[in-house]
């Protein structure tokens, strides 16, 4: 007993790389492989640096702002003029401080993004989709293998965090537990120190577990994007246009250019003849040609319909097969007469130009 089997599973079965188009539209879509850990790591790793520059100057920015604050805001009597002009000194001070470390958090997300997928403009990835609200939809999406990996991936994270910070605070334990017999400055410099020595150290950290996110991502993101061999087919069509269509347009091409050729045949002085399966009108005018041209030709069918054209307009027409041969292989439409072939058609012309000087007499 044979059984039928569906052949169409198999053309639909995803199993082909994306081709170039499919995944430019992926892209335009903001379809892209991104990794937000490596967004993370590098917005981390260029504020903790950042702040170990200038850890310095805000350090002793805020110390400047919270003495002047003991010493004399305390003691300011408030009034609601002096209010908005001590609220606006204040706020001015915090953006001197904390404006230069968000710049370089938005520097970092900027370079972070475009070393991943360079520059995109994708209007469509926020464009607002009812498959974004649908509840059923977003369940799959809580109760997925993408899901349970991602949650995986947060519970490492954290680990690995946790054991690193608790690394250092465990090295440095005994300046952290003499810390009460520090000065208050020195006690600020020394949790600076630290906070930044945790941020660079989580940052690096976070750069490795990015890069096999990202490679993951990657590879997670050309397998969504896999097509059928159908895909194929249909995209490769699609591109190449429908073989129907395109064979329409060449015919009305062809029909069209011999059209404009039968156009020029009334202006030729001659045209020479197989006698019915080639011809080839020549034109040359003394002053502004160097040598004959060809204007039209053909063969068959339209050999013949050039011929009848040129009797119809009184052009003369010579029989010369070899010489209509050769004009037809060696010569396009437009092009001068093959400088091995001027000595037989100057004879061809000579011929026609002592028949039309004795049909004018």
């Amino acid at each position: 007993m044979y059984k039928k089997i569906d052949l169409t599973f198999f053309s639909q079965e995803k199993t082909e790389k994306a081709t170039p188009k499919k995944k430019q539209d992926s892209r335009k879509k903001g379809q892209v492989a991104k990794s937000s850990d490596v967004n993370t790591a590098i917005i981390l790793l260029f504020v903790f640096l950042f702040l170990w520059l200038i850890g310095s100057f805000a350090s002793e920015r805020l110390f400047t702002m919270s003495a002047y604050t003991f010493e004399n805001l305390l003691t300011l009597e408030l009034t609601s003029g002096n209010v908005q002009a001590l609220f606006l000194d204040l706020t001015a001070q915090v953006i001197w401080i904390a404006g230069p470390i968000m710049l370089i958090a938005m520097l970092g997300a900027v370079v972070s993004n475009y070393m991943q997928v360079g520059f995109l403009f994708a209007p469509e990835a926020i464009k607002m989709k009812l498959s974004k609200v649908d509840p059923i939809q977003g369940f799959k999406r809580i109760y997925s293998v993408r899901a349970l990996v991602e949650f995986l991936k947060s519970m490492l994270k954290i680990s690995l965090v946790g054991i690193v910070t608790f690394t250092i605070i465990w090295v440095y334990m005994d300046d952290i537990l003499t810390m009460s017999l520090y000065s208050v400055g020195d006690s600020a410099a020394m949790i600076g120190t630290l906070t930044v020595m945790m941020g660079l150290a989580v940052a690096l950290l976070l750069i490795f577990l990015g890069i096999l996110d990202y490679l993951y991502q990657k590879y997670d993101h050309e397998k969504n994007i896999r097509m059928s061999k159908q895909d194929v087919k249909d995209e490769h069509k699609k591109s190449e246009g429908d073989p129907l269509i395109k064979s329409r347009i060449k015919e009305k091409q062809r029909q069209m250019a011999t059209s404009r050729m039968m156009q020029e045949v009334p202006k030729a002085d001659v045209v020479i003849t197989n006698p019915t399966h080639y011809a080839v009108a020549l034109k040359y005018d003394e002053g502004d040609m160097a040598a004959p041209k060809v204007t039209a030709k053909g063969v068959d069918y339209v050999a013949l319909k050039l011929i009848g054209i040129a009797k119809h307009n009184q052009v003369v027409t010579v029989e010369n097969r070899p010489l209509a041969r050769a004009l037809y292989a060696q010569a396009e439409i437009g092009d001068e007469v093959p400088e091995e072939l001027f000595k037989a058609v100057a004879e061809v012309l000579a011929y026609v130009y002592r028949l039309n000087q004795k049909a004018k007499q």
